[in-house]
C-alpha cells in the first residue's frame, strides 16, 4: 500500500512540476484515451452485430439490381461508415491540441525563467531550473500523448476503411 502512495505522490509531484498546463494535458489525454478505448471496444463487441444486421437487411431484399436498390446499398454503406467513424474528428482534434498545450507550457515555463532572471539576475541557475523544467516537461507530455494518439487514430481509420471495403463486397449488387 505504501508503494501505491509513493507512486501517486510522485505522479502529483510530476504534474505540479509541469504547472497548470500539464494538468490540462492530463485532462485532454484522459478524454482522448476514453474515446480511443470506446472505438476499440465498439469494433470488438458492437460492430459485428451491426455488420450482420446490415448484411441481413441487404440480403432480405429481392431487388438487388435496380437503381433504387443501388441507392439503398449506398445508404447502408454510408450509415456503416458514419457509425464506424464516430468520434474520429474529436480524437483528431484532441491529438492536435496536445502539442499546442505542450507549447503553451513551454512558453509559460520560459516566462517563469525570465521572471526569475529579472528578480535574481542571470547567474542563479537553481532559481531558473523550475521554469526550464516546467517548459520541457509540458513539451514532452504533449508530444508523447499526441504521438501515441496518432498511432491509435491511424489504426482506427484503417479499420474503418477495411471494414467499409469488406461491407461493400458483402453487399453484392447485381
Amino acid at each position: 500500500m505504501s508503494l501505491l502512495f509513493d507512486f501517486f505522490d510522485s505522479l502529483r509531484s510530476f504534474l505540479n512540476a509541469g504547472g497548470i498546463v500539464l494538468w490540462i494535458i492530463l485532462f485532454v489525454s484522459f478524454c482522448l484515451w476514453c474515446l480511443i478505448i470506446e472505438r476499440l471496444l465498439f469494433f470488438k463487441f458492437e460492430y459485428p452485430t451491426l455488420k450482420e444486421k446490415w448484411v441481413n437487411q441487404w440480403n432480405k431484399r429481392s431487388d438487388k439490381s435496380s437503381q433504387y436498390a443501388l441507392t439503398i446499398r449506398k445508404a447502408i454503406i454510408s450509415e456503416a461508415k458514419i457509425t464506424m467513424s464516430r468520434f474520429l474528428a474529436i480524437i483528431k482534434m484532441l491529438i492536435g491540441l496536445c502539442p499546442l498545450f505542450g507549447l503553451l507550457g513551454t512558453v509559460t515555463g520560459m516566462i517563469h525563467v525570465f521572471d526569475v532572471m529579472t528578480v535574481t539576475g542571470t547567474g542563479n541557475a537553481r532559481a531558473m531550473a523550475s521554469g526550464i523544467s516546467q517548459a520541457t516537461i509540458t513539451t514532452m507530455a504533449g508530444m508523447v500523448v499526441a504521438i501515441s494518439g496518432l498511432f491509435f487514430n491511424k489504426l482506427i481509420e484503417q479499420w474503418v476503411d477495411n471494414e467499409t471495403h469488406l461491407l461493400t463486397d458483402l453487399l453484392k449488387y447485381h
